[in-house]
Order: structure tokens, then C-alpha cells, then sequence
């Protein structure tokens, strides 16, 4: 079983959770719900990666990291990070 790192970020009373090795995202009302549905579109992207040839999967940049954390920043009076190791 492979582990993913995960930022967590609290935006607009969701959970999003991003993953940093291939950037693909999950959301739900708290965090757990974020990362079971992390889970479930990594296992999702990774069988159609192994069946199919042209699919593209890269990390995702520290612009693309830094977007995804303060993109929002200026609406809201604070944010709330979180950085997990989960297991997919």
C-alpha cells in the first residue's frame, strides 16, 4: 500500500483535500469525508493510468501549492491547514 502526502485546507465550511505526489482532490464536510474521497479517486486515477497509455501524472507545483493555499485568503479572517500521510 502507497502512502500520499495530503494538505487539508477549511474552505467555505468544506474540507479539501489535496494530494501533493499527483494532484488530484477530494471534498467533504469534515475531514475524513475529504480524505475517503481522496482515497477513492486516487484508486479511481490509478486504474485508468495502468490500463491506459496517453494518461498524464506529475506532482503538482509550488504554484500550484501556493494557490491552492492562499488563493482564498483575502475572503476569509483565517485559515486551517493540515499536512497528512494517508495510505491508498
Amino acid at each position: 500500500m502507497e502512502f500520499y502526502t495530503v494538505v487539508l485546507k477549511q474552505s467555505a465550511g468544506y474540507w479539501v483535500a489535496l494530494c501533493l505526489e499527483n494532484g488530484i482532490v477530494g471534498q467533504g464536510s469534515i475531514q475524513e469525508d475529504a480524505i475517503s474521497k481522496l482515497k477513492e479517486a486516487i484508486e479511481s486515477f490509478e486504474i485508468v493510468y495502468e490500463s491506459e497509455s496517453n494518461i498524464y501524472k506529475s506532482p503538482i507545483s509550488i504554484d500550484e501549492l501556493h494557490e491552492f493555499l492562499f488563493v482564498e485568503e483575502k475572503e476569509q479572517d483565517s485559515e486551517i491547514y493540515e499536512l497528512r500521510k494517508v495510505y491508498a
